[in-house]
């Protein structure tokens, strides 16, 4: 092929064998990144048939490095981040430094050096945030206590990744490495080496937050207000990838971090939203040519010639990261169903990894069979990673049946704090779980028709804000022994199950059963199955968002479209009844209590 076209035919046939790949991870269930992989595998030097430009696709995977790191940057969140300090903090640099000597270890039993130790300890410590948000994203957790923690932690574990990206560099020639092209600080101490990179890294970041802060925005404003969506989404990518080389140039700093601190200086501005919607489909599109020339790299035969260190490689990953993290959260006294759900979210590899890998060739610290055995361990984490949320989910339904073994495992701290300290328990009254954005509106409502309610929250800080304006509030998790007990379930009238948990709402409303045979009950899930369950089982009201959405979507539409309010009204209330559960071998379930009241009003 002649080489004018090299540019195109790599990226053609990234983007074709992407296509054909995710399409196919996407038919089994698997992430698409796998497909994406393995697209770059089968057009590597290692695979017959076409063989890619290996040096066009790493000048392409730079271009993906840069706009991957600018998306992190833009949806950094220092609030998010700040709200789960006290586990997500702690907890990821435990988990990193536990991860990172895991992998030394096994370098170390490799023959390897102790650089590459740290290397292959660092590439295997931190998760993919793609993989993270997606599997968040489809099991309905991102907002739920479990998702933020999870995400929190990841914010984590990215910062201490840029910082090494950062340090590598610097610190390669006191490893055995080399040192980068035309840096002269390996003639001097460690010493200085740090205190040169630390100080070029320093000046970087004041002028990006004094200057950037204010220039950025600036020009992201005059481009907006041109009104021409071209020249917006131009000025967001010249801001990406400008920084991105401006600081490398400048001030010796790599293309992430300098991506990096461009998305997060914008990430202030009113106008972040709309740049990452608009640098999106770039975004995507390089981040998939990035995992493609992440697979031409991956030599597969090392499957075979070595498959004890890919085994090896792989229980660090999904083993040795889940124990640590069940331990560290367990030991932060939250509950073993977090803590199963951190560690099925953390049991991955992905980008921060491959970037790692490369730096680390390039730096003379990681031999080649190191990268294949990140790679290697990656797309098996990867493609096993649903299998170990299913996991999760099974082990933490099989605890909550079984208390002696969950109080086992969990520490509660104040667990079962007195609703009001000095006051009696209440009677007819609703006990909320969950105090998120859907429990928080429902407390609202009743506290403005002055309805009495007690809230059960997993998040400690919660709780004490709640009892400091004096709403009775219980921490903990309601399906532990003594929690719903704490909030007078005995005596309560209604049961609203706010959090997404599928599986909590039946194991909750097992135990209130059990304490209080007529309580009324509102569950919320976002399984179309598990609503039926929960019909069958008579709940009261069982509310699926996606569904309810709908439902008011359907309800403006045909009003919109000239339908009377009567007749759209019914039609929509006969829709939501055909899709209930109504087996005609069993009495037809009563309304909803508030709907009979209302009924019996009229």
């Amino acid at each position: 092929m002649h080489h004018a076209t090299g540019l195109i035919s790599i990226i053609a046939l990234g983007l074709v064998c992407a296509f054909v790949g995710g399409m196919a991870a996407q038919r089994l269930r698997l992430p698409p990144l796998v497909g994406y992989l393995v697209a770059g595998i089968a057009i590597g030097p290692f695979t017959p048939g076409f063989v890619g430009d290996a040096e066009l696709a790493a000048q392409l995977a730079e271009l993906g490095v840069i706009l991957l790191m600018f998306g992190v940057g833009l949806h950094f969140s220092l609030k998010d981040l700040m709200a789960v300090r006290a586990i997500a903090l702690p907890g990821a640099v435990v988990q990193i430094a536990a991860a990172t000597a895991m992998g030394a270890g096994l370098a170390a039993a490799f023959g390897w050096s102790l650089g590459a130790g740290i290397v292959f300890g660092l590439a295997l410590s931190v998760a993919s945030t793609v993989v993270l948000l997606r599997a968040l994203e489809g099991r309905g957790l991102l907002d739920s206590d479990k998702g933020r923690i999870a995400v929190g932690w990841l914010i984590v574990e990215d910062l201490a990744m840029v910082l090494a990206l950062v340090l590598l560099p610097a610190l390669a020639p006191s490893l055995g490495g080399a040192a980068p092209k035309g840096d002269p600080a390996p003639h001097y101490g460690i010493g200085v080496t740090l205190a040169l990179t630390l100080a070029k890294v320093g000046v970087f970041m004041a002028v990006m937050l004094i200057g950037g802060r204010r220039l950025i925005p600036y020009l992201m404003g005059l481009a907006a207000r041109t009104g021409s969506r071209e020249l917006f989404t131009l000025a967001v990518l010249a801001s990406a990838v400008g920084i991105a080389f401006a600081s490398s140039e400048l001030f010796g700093v790599s293309f992430a971090l300098g991506a990096f601190f461009a998305g997060m200086v914008l990430a202030e501005s009113d106008l972040s939203h709309q740049a990452a919607a608009d640098s999106l489909p770039l975004q995507d599109a390089f981040a998939v040519l990035f995992f493609v020339s992440v697979g031409m790299l991956f030599d597969p035969g090392i499957l075979i010639r070595e498959p004890l260190s890919v085994l090896g490689v792989l229980g660090v990953i999904v083993v040795g990261k889940s124990l640590a993290a069940i331990a560290i959260v367990l030991a932060f006294g939250h509950p073993v169903g977090t803590a199963l759900t951190i560690a099925a979210s953390l049991a991955q590899i992905g980008e921060f990894s491959f970037i790692l890998a490369g730096l680390g060739i390039a730096l003379k610290l990681l031999p080649e069979p190191g990268r294949d055995l990140i790679l290697g361990g990656a797309l098996l984490s990867i493609t096993l990673n649903p299998l170990f949320f299913a996991l999760a989910e099974r082990a933490s339904a099989w605890l909550g049946e079984r208390p002696d073994w969950r109080r086992r495992l969990e520490r509660r701290r104040a667990a079962a704090l007195p609703i009001r300290v000095g006051e009696p328990g209440m009677r007819g009254h609703a006990v909320l779980v969950g105090y998120g954005r859907v429990g928080s509106a429902i407390a609202k409502a009743l506290a403005d028709w002055s309805l009495p309610y007690v809230v059960i929250e997993r998040d400690r800080r919660r709780v004490e804000e709640l009892r400091s304006d004096g709403v009775p509030a219980v921490f903990g998790d309601a399906a532990a022994p003594g929690i719903l007990e704490a909030a007078d379930i005995a005596s309560a009238h209604l049961l609203v199950v706010a959090t997404p948990d599928s599986h909590q709402g039946r194991r909750l409303l097992a135990k209130a059963r059990a304490a209080n045979p007529g309580i009324d009950s509102v569950v919320r899930t976002h399984s179309d199955a598990e609503r039926r369950r929960l019909e069958e089982d008579g709940v009261g009201l069982v509310l699926m968002a996606e569904r309810e959405l709908a439902l008011g979507m359907m309800t403006y539409a045909l009003r919109s479209l000239g339908v009377r309010e009567g007749d759209a009204r019914l039609f929509v209330d006969t829709s939501r009844t055909e899709s209930q559960v109504a087996p005609s071998t069993e009495p037809e379930q009563p309304a909803p209590e508030l709907r009979q009241r209302r009924d019996e009003g009229e």
